[in-house]
């Protein structure tokens, strides 16, 4: 019976830790954060990750070839320790190689939780001028959602 009852034991220890490590931060939170990755992510090449500090951001551009009266961006935020009811819109930025910037007008998501999913929308235009009109460069920075600065970047069609 004690062979028993020690194979339980181990069953439920090695469940135990698969559940433990699933719900932890990569090496035990130990250490400073990883660096971030503003790189393809899978079959959408235009899909950006960070997965620096606590929160996982992945950022993908909805309407890049044709903004109309607005640039959008997919955002989802996944975390396990932090709340996400922050307003994103109040965090992030948009700039081009040409010098123009703009501030998020919209956060278009539901508020709170850990795992979060919304579209980020910013002006096309600024000042009267396309924001992107020229530009080859377009960086989407997040400042202080849980680390000081997040950046991503995509390189834009020439005119």
């Amino acid at each position: 019976m004690n062979a028993r009852r020690a194979a339980i034991a181990a069953g439920l220890a090695g469940g135990l830790a698969l559940l433990l490590g699933a719900c932890s931060t990569p090496g035990g939170g130990e250490g400073p954060p990883s660096a971030a990755t503003s790189s393809p992510v899978g079959e959408n090449e235009l899909a950006r990750v960070d997965d620096q500090g606590e929160v996982s951001v992945r950022i993908v551009p909805l309407n890049l070839a044709d903004p109309g009266e607005s640039l959008d961006f997919e955002v989802v935020l996944d975390t396990h320790s932090v709340d996400l009811s922050m307003d994103l819109a109040q965090l992030a930025t948009l700039t081009t190689d040409t010098g123009a910037t703009v501030g998020a007008q919209i956060w278009d998501a539901p508020r709170g939780g850990h795992h979060v999913e919304g579209v980020l929308s910013f002006p096309a235009t600024s000042g009267g001028q396309e924001v992107l009109r020229g530009a080859s460069i377009l960086r989407l920075t997040l400042l202080g959602l849980d680390v000081p600065e997040r950046s991503f970047e995509w390189a834009l069609p020439s005119d």
